[in-house]
C-alpha cells in the first residue's frame, strides 16, 4: 500500500471541513475514479453511494459519517470495509441525554411555560435508578456522567458482557426486568431489525408511573401512537426525546402539545459539534489506513452497525 493513499470526498461540495481532515491524515484527495477509499461526507443519499461504488469497485474502504448506518444498510457489504462515526458524538449525546432526563424529572418543561406561580413538583435523580438501552460509546459515556448522582444503573445489550460502573448488564431478552424501578429510561443502542419499534404499549406498562423515558438513539425504537397514548394516560412520567419517528416531527403533532413530553430537533449533536470530533476520527483512520493498522469504528455488515 502507498505510503500516502488516494481518497476521494463524495458528494462533491459537501462539507469542505472534510478535505482538510482527510489531507491532515497525509493522503491525497482524488476523484473517485483514482480513489482506493472514499469518505462519504453526508448522512443519507445511500443511492448516490451505491451509484459511486459501482462505478469505482476498486474502492477498498468506505467511511461513513455518522455512528447510526442505517439508511446505508442496502449498500453495506462484505466486499469493502466499512467505517462509521461509532462513539464519535458520544460526549454531546451523553450530555444532552442527561439534560433531558434531568429536565423531565424536574417538571421543567412545565414551569418554562407557566404565566403564574404555581406547586412545586419534580423527583431528584441522586440515589436513583437508571436503565440504559445500548452499551456503546453513548452509554458508556453517560455511565461516566451518572457517577456523581449515586444511581443504580442497568444496562441491556446485545452481548451482555459486565461494563464498568454499571451495577448489572442484560441481554436483550431480558429487558422487561430492566425496566420496573427504574426513575429513567434511556435509549443510545443502534436501530436494526430486531429494535424498530421494541418499545411500545408493553414496556410502558411496564415503566414506573413517575419513570421519564429520554431517546436519543432513533425514533423509529418507540412506537409513537402507544406513546401518546401512554403519556396522554399518565402511564409514564413524560418523554424527552431527541429524535422522533417521523423526523422532522409535523407542526401540530400531538406530542408538541403534551405537558410532559420535551422534543429537541435532533440536536444532540450538532454540526458544529460534529466538525472537530469528526475531524479528528477521518484523520485518524487516514493514518491508519496508511500504516495499514485496524481503522476505527468498523461496521459489521451482518449486524448492520
Amino acid at each position: 500500500m502507498s505510503t500516502r493513499p488516494r481518497i476521494a470526498i463524495a458528494p462533491a461540495g459537501k462539507r469542505p471541513w472534510i478535505r482538510e481532515a482527510v489531507e491532515a491524515g497525509g493522503a491525497e484527495v482524488v476523484p473517485p475514479e483514482k480513489a482506493e477509499a472514499l469518505v462519504w461526507a453526508v448522512p443519507s443519499q445511500a443511492e448516490d453511494l451505491r451509484e459511486v461504488l459501482e462505478a469505482n469497485p476498486q474502492i477498498r474502504w468506505v467511511q461513513l459519517p455518522w455512528a447510526g448506518v442505517e439508511p446505508f444498510a442496502e449498500v453495506i457489504d462484505h466486499d469493502r470495509l466499512w467505517t462509521a462515526g461509532k462513539g464519535v458524538y458520544a460526549r454531546p449525546v451523553a450530555e444532552h441525554a442527561l439534560m433531558l432526563a434531568l429536565a423531565g424529572l424536574r417538571d421543567l418543561k412545565r414551569y418554562a411555560m407557566a404565566r403564574s406561580w404555581g406547586e412545586q413538583s419534580g423527583i431528584s435523580l441522586v440515589g436513583g435508578s437508571v436503565t440504559i438501552f445500548g452499551g456503546g460509546g453513548i452509554a458508556r459515556e453517560l455511565v461516566r456522567l451518572l457517577r456523581p448522582f449515586d444511581v443504580e444503573i442497568t444496562v441491556v445489550r446485545r452481548h451482555p458482557q459486565p461494563l464498568e460502573g454499571v451495577d448489572r448488564v442484560l441481554p436483550f431478552n431480558e429487558r422487561y426486568e430492566a425496566l420496573r424501578g427504574a426513575d429513567v429510561v434511556f435509549l443510545a443502542l443502534a436501530l436494526t431489525p430486531e429494535t424498530r419499534g421494541f418499545f411500545g404499549e408493553v414496556e410502558f406498562e411496564l415503566m414506573e408511573p413517575h419513570a421519564w423515558l429520554v431517546n436519543v438513539a432513533r425514533g423509529e425504537h418507540v412506537h409513537t401512537g402507544q406513546l401518546v397514548i401512554a403519556l396522554r394516560e399518565d402511564v409514564i412520567g413524560g418523554a424527552a426525546l431527541d429524535v422522533t419517528a417521523p423526523e422532522p416531527l409535523p407542526d401540530g403533532h400531538p406530542l408538541w402539545e403534551l405537558p410532559n413530553c420535551i422534543i429537541t430537533p435532533h440536536t444532540g449533536n450538532t454540526e458544529d459539534m460534529a466538525k472537530p470530533l469528526l475531524s479528528e476520527r477521518i484523520t485518524a483512520n487516514v493514518r491508519r489506513f496508511a500504516a495499514g493498522e485496524p481503522l476505527i469504528g468498523p461496521v459489521d455488515p451482518d449486524l448492520g452497525y
